[in-house]
C-alpha cells in the first residue's frame, strides 16, 4: 500500500493518551517559540525584533530574502542608519536608509526622512498624505545584522500559500504519527 497507508494504519492505531501527549507536547513547542519572540521583544526594544526584507529597495545593502535583525535604543537616530518603519493605514513595515534628520528647535524632538538605496527619490510618497517626515513612534528598530536569504522560506510561504499549508500539514502528521 505504500507509505500513506502505513501513516494512516499508523493514524488509526494511536491510543488516546498518545495523541494528548501529542498535542501537549506541539502546544509547549509553540508556547516556547512565543515565550523566544516576547522575550526578544523585551531585549531588543523593537516590537518586531526580526523581519524580513520584501523588496529589492535596499539592494545591494540587502536582498530580498534577507532577515533584519532590529534593535531600538533611546539614542538619536542619525543619517545613514537603516532603519525599519510603519506607515499609518498599511500593514507591511518598509525598511529604508535615514537620508536626512530634522530636529525641532521647540520640543527638540527628531523627525527623519527615509529613501531605499536603489530607489530614485525619497519615501515622501510612501508616507501618510501630507507627511513629510517620520516621527520616532513610526520607527520599529535600527537593523543591526543580517542573515542572507533565510527569508525566502516566508517569502515563498506568503506568495505560495499552498507550499505553507502542506507544510503545516506534513509537519502535524509528523507530530501526530510519532512513536516518541
Amino acid at each position: 500500500m505504500g507509505w500513506i497507508g502505513e501513516t494512516v494504519d499508523s493514524v488509526k492505531s494511536i491510543q488516546m493518551r498518545q495523541l494528548l501527549t501529542q498535542a501537549v507536547s506541539l502546544g509547549m513547542i509553540v508556547t516556547s517559540a512565543l515565550i523566544i519572540w516576547k522575550g526578544l521583544m523585551c531585549i531588543t526594544g523593537s516590537e518586531s525584533p526580526v523581519v524580513v526584507v520584501l523588496s529589492g529597495s535596499m539592494e545591494p545593502a540587502f536582498k530580498r530574502g534577507d532577515i533584519l535583525f532590529l534593535h531600538m535604543s533611546k539614542d538619536p537616530i542619525r543619517a545613514g542608519e537603516i532603519v525599519v518603519f510603519n506607515i499609518d493605514g498599511r500593514e507591511i513595515p518598509i525598511v529604508h536608509r535615514v537620508i536626512k534628520v530634522h530636529e525641532r528647535q521647540d520640543t527638540g524632538e527628531v523627525d527623519v526622512l527615509t529613501k531605499g538605496d536603489n530607489n530614485y527619490g525619497d519615501d515622501r510618497l510612501l508616507y501618510a498624505q501630507g507627511q513629510l517626515y517620520l516621527q520616532r513612534h513610526h520607527i520599529m528598530g535600527r537593523a543591526v545584522g543580517f542573515l542572507p536569504y533565510v527569508g525566502w522560506v516566508t517569502i515563498i510561504m506568503t506568495e505560495k500559500p499552498i507550499i505553507k499549508y502542506i507544510l503545516i500539514g506534513a509537519l502535524g502528521l509528523l507530530v501526530i504519527t510519532s512513536k516518541d
